[in-house]
């Protein structure tokens, strides 16, 4: 059985995300995806709300996991038996950190793979701080985000917002 983990910390998710699940899960006879923290972000949703949004997200497709993570993406693969880590890159920037991260996970954990998967046009520069700021402006999320979360992204994001 083949298997990949798609991590991240999809906060919020957006349909970028879903495009490259959708993608990955043709590819592989099981996903994982992989909620985990960024510790040089700050996250607006918990791993338990996020993980929650994922799952409403990709239920019709029947091979993909998500779950929480708090280690290191390639310790959850050794784990867990995963040989391949799948990875989106939108621009130039996304490659400079894939690259650096494909290094570290190659000397940490040299037999797990790492393959890119570049956007469908339509999600190329789809992003989540992108779809945080048109929250925070009320602009229409609708072309970024999966139908089935667009009103839990957009409620908890102005509760959050309102606190500051």
């Amino acid at each position: 059985m083949k298997k990949a983990v798609y991590p991240g910390s999809f906060d919020p998710f957006s349909n970028g995300h879903l495009d490259i699940v959708m993608r990955a899960s043709k590819l592989f006879d099981e996903l994982h995806i992989l909620v985990s923290h960024n510790i040089s972000k700050r996250n607006n949703f918990s791993v338990t709300e996020r993980i929650s949004m994922i799952q409403k997200c990709v239920s019709r497709i029947p091979n993909v996991i998500v779950e929480g993570y708090d280690g290191l993406v390639v310790k959850y693969c050794l784990e867990h038996n995963i040989d391949v880590i799948v990875r989106g890159l939108r621009n130039y920037n996304d490659y400079e950190n894939e690259f650096n991260l494909f290094q570290y996970n190659k000397d940490i954990a040299s037999t797990i793979e790492t393959i890119l998967l570049l956007p469908s046009t339509k999600n190329q520069f789809v992003s989540s701080s992108a779809i945080k700021e048109l929250v925070t402006f009320d602009c229409d999320i609708s072309k970024y985000v999966p139908s089935e979360i667009k009103s839990e992204i957009i409620k908890k994001l102005k509760e959050t917002n309102s606190k500051k």
